[in-house]
């Protein structure tokens, strides 16, 4: 036993889950100060004139440009609500299906039979039913399910709350608007991290009533917490992608490339469509994503835990050492944002990106200790872990470097994904610069850049993997990926900063505001360019090592001694997993190119038929592109989530563990590579454009201004990168997270009755 008792462990967890969910109130209320209205009661829930007659302070823009930013706002907000309560009914249908396929598959291992049975594992003791196990799991992926939605919900409620007062506090400098736009990424992060923390130790301690000692099936049923987050997650980053990017292609490739107007403005018709997709791709999507990551790893680690001395010896305190762990994150990402808010001061445009770089590099810091302290406290000087039919003996401070190696391996590939997608770095200047010949040599330029991006973050997982393995068997890598995700909530608030502040700069433009200000949301949204690409980064990193946990949980739970990649069983489900990235791409790629496709065409017509729309006498149609974005992520989303969802079941039914655990390993190690890949070549095109577009140097005015025919090449690498970083390449983490918990979820059925096609052969 640990120095903790089990009691303070029962008060601590939830403490912090609070602690975390009152911060992120605070710095909600702190946001909410900067009143938004624009003369129409109730809006935002406010009624109050846009700017207080004491908070008038430069008067650089008229009543009239202000009107027009909470208008605008409001139809941002409308928008994306609409897109998420409309999809949300579907994944309703979704998750009341399948959460019946996970009732009938588990309850089918033993015939629904309500007798208790000798455990898996700890063979002397008798476990509760399989009929139990598949209801509980079921109540706990309808848990994770409605977690990950709220996740996603909650966090673009916060982004299209903060986006126009953001616009408003650029108007007082870039510090004020920086400070907002942070402010509310971290409502984001410190929520989610505290919601996701708290229903998980709730619906513990509520499963733990039914199953006292059985700590093996309790653990082995929140699995399905994890599946629940991940199915939710999959389904908005995908369809979330398909929108922003379908209405993102269409608007610049009409609006810049053939009309030659400025990005976001108002006589595009596809502006709007492209600020609600900012909040329901980057904003719902990711939050849904790095939730099902954060609550993978636990479920991972928890489970096997409970097959180790952890959980036959009941030691509550250290089987909660994952919780314990998050718990500590909470805290340590409330000093770390203080850093961010009220210790530096942002006095100008190019203190903006190392003051988020020195968030990363704070909470790591701060984490590393934190992580030490709850090591000695909580668990014992030795103990064992299962490791494939095997106990392995392990010291505390073993798993102190697992968790610490986690941690570091996140902040080099922070970092790394940085130097690829920053344009402060020679890499992007160097497609920048390459723009000079056209966009044939950008686009060759960007992908080569995106292929070595790759090469120093799989160094860094492949050392995570070695050392945590080696230390603590599959328990150690399930808490190294943990320990990348211990700071979520500053990882998160970086990461929701960019959205709002490229929301922010769409809205000073669509409202007119002065040159200034624009320039200020710039320079913010181009720190949020680098800043997105470093939190996918951190999704893909703790993807893989979250995958791998479940892999190795899956194999123990699936019976398996050895995974032989000679057996033709196991190779077959090696190269069609490793095929599986490429088509689950394929297909979403595609879907954005169709649905981009018909949002060109609208704009087109639009633009040529509506007499005065060009000269800004007559307004665009928003509504139909906003509607042909919707239609599109809707039907699109479905094929690309039915291949993830189905090809563990397909395998697993007709072909067995063995073949199952090859395709898993396959896709893990090929999609990888591609999610890295495609996510800083779409990033470094981005930051290309803008690079260019800010002509902050002599090389980049030398390759502008806006409308040169270098700067046209940069948008046309820009528009075929948005599906590769904003759709494909985050879309692919959580498919082989997904596919590893769902595999460990059905992995009961799969052993007692897979293989159905081998044994008819």
């Amino acid at each position: 036993m640990g120095l903790m008792s089990e009691a303070v462990t029962q008060v601590l967890i939830p403490v912090a889950a609070l602690i975390g969910i009152g911060f992120a109130l605070v710095q909600w209320f702190l946001v909410a100060k900067v009143k938004v209205s624009s003369g129409i009661e109730g809006q935002n829930g406010y009624k109050d004139r846009l700017i207080e007659e004491d908070e008038q302070e430069e008067g650089i823009d008229s009543d009239e440009a202000v009107a027009k930013c909470a208008d605008i706002q409001n139809a941002i907000s409308v928008g994306a609500t609409s897109f998420l309560f409309t999809q949300y009914k579907y994944l309703g249908i979704f998750t009341l299906a399948f959460g019946l396929i996970i009732f009938l598959f588990l309850g089918s291992v033993k015939s629904f039979s309500t007798k208790s049975e000798p455990c898996t594992y700890n063979k002397g003791n008798l476990c509760k039913p399989a009929l139990a196990n598949a209801l509980f799991s079921t109540l706990a992926f309808f848990l994770g399910s409605l977690t990950s939605v709220l996740s996603g919900f909650l966090g673009m409620k916060i982004a299209t709350f903060a986006n126009a007062r953001t616009t408003l506090e650029a108007r007082k400098g870039v510090g004020k608007a920086f400070i907002t736009a942070f402010r509310s990424g971290a409502v984001m992060g410190f929520l989610l991290a505290a919601n996701g923390l708290l229903v998980l130790y709730v619906t513990i301690n509520l499963f733990k009533l039914y199953y006292g000692d059985d700590w093996e099936g309790l653990y082995e049923s929140i699995t399905g917490y994890g599946l629940g987050g991940s199915s939710m997650a999959l389904f908005g980053r995908v369809g979330g992608g398909i929108y922003t990017k379908a209405a993102d292609v269409g608007a610049d490739l009409v609006g810049k490339v053939e009309r030659n107007i400025p990005e976001d403005d108002p006589r595009n018709p596809a502006v709007i469509a492209d600020n609600v997709g900012d909040n329901v791709g980057d904003i719902a999507g990711m939050g849904s994503d790095l939730f099902g990551s954060y609550a993978e790893s636990t479920c991972a680690a928890l489970f096997v835990a409970s097959i180790s001395s952890f959980g036959t010896s009941h030691d509550y305190t250290a089987m909660s050492y994952p919780l314990i762990i998050s718990s500590m994150g909470i805290v340590i990402c409330l000093i770390t944002t203080l850093f961010a808010t009220d210790f530096f001061e942002i006095k100008n445009v190019t203190d903006i990106e190392p003051s988020l770089k020195r968030q990363l590099l704070i909470s790591t810091v701060l984490m590393t200790a934190g992580i030490a302290m709850v090591t000695f406290i909580a668990l014992p000087s030795k103990f064992t872990i299962f490791n494939f039919g095997e106990d392995k003996v392990v010291k505390n401070w073993h798993l102190f470097f697992c968790v610490s190696i986690g941690l570091w391996a996140g902040l080099v590939i922070g970092y790394t994904t940085e130097y690829y997608t920053s344009n402060a770095y020679n890499p992007v200047q160097d497609v920048a610069d390459s723009c000079r010949t056209g966009a044939a040599t950008n686009v060759i330029f960007g992908l080569a850049l995106g292929y070595k991006s790759v090469i120093i973050p799989i160094f860094s997982i492949a050392i995570a993997i070695y050392v945590s393995f080696s230390l603590a068997a599959m328990y150690g890598i399930a808490v190294a990926a943990l320990g990348m995700l211990s700071t979520i909530a500053t990882g998160l608030a970086i990461d929701a900063y960019g959205p709002i502040s490229d929301n922010a700069g769409g809205i000073a433009e669509m409202a007119g505001m002065s040159h200034t200000i624009r320039e200020r949301t710039d320079a913010l949204d181009a720190a949020g360019n680098t800043t997105a690409a470093i939190g996918k980064g951190f999704a893909i990193g703790s993807a893989a090592l979250v995958s791998l946990a479940l892999f190795g949980a899956f194999v123990s739970r699936a019976g398996i001694k050895t995974v032989d990649v000679l057996t033709p069983k196991v190779f077959i489900g090696l190269i069609v997993g490793a095929m599986l990235p490429y088509w689950f791409s394929a297909m979403t790629m595609k879907s954005v190119g169709s649905a981009a496709l018909k949002m060109v065409e609208e704009v087109r017509r639009q633009f040529n038929t509506i007499p005065g729309l060009m000269e800004g006498t007559a307004k665009p149609d928003y509504a139909t592109c906003v509607k042909i974005s919707t239609d599109a992520s809707l039907r699109e989303m479905i094929p690309p989530g039915a291949l993830v969802i189905l090809s563990p079941l397909i395998a697993g039914t007709f072909f067995g563990v063995e073949t199952l655990a090859g395709v898993l390993a396959g896709s893990l190690v090929s999609g990888v590579q591609v999610a890295i890949s495609a996510s800083n070549t779409g990033g470094a095109w981005d930051n290309a454009k803008k690079y260019i577009e800010a002509g902050a140097s002599d090389h980049a005015r030398s390759l502008g201004p806006k409308g040169s025919d270098a700067h046209k090449a940069a948008v046309i690498g820009d528009t075929v990168g948005d599906p590769l970083k904003d759709t494909s390449g985050p879309s692919l983490n959580i498919l082989i997270k997904l596919m590893a918990v769902e595999s460990l979820v059905f992995a009961p059925f799969f052993a007692a009755h897979g293989g159905l096609l081998f044994k008819w052969l």
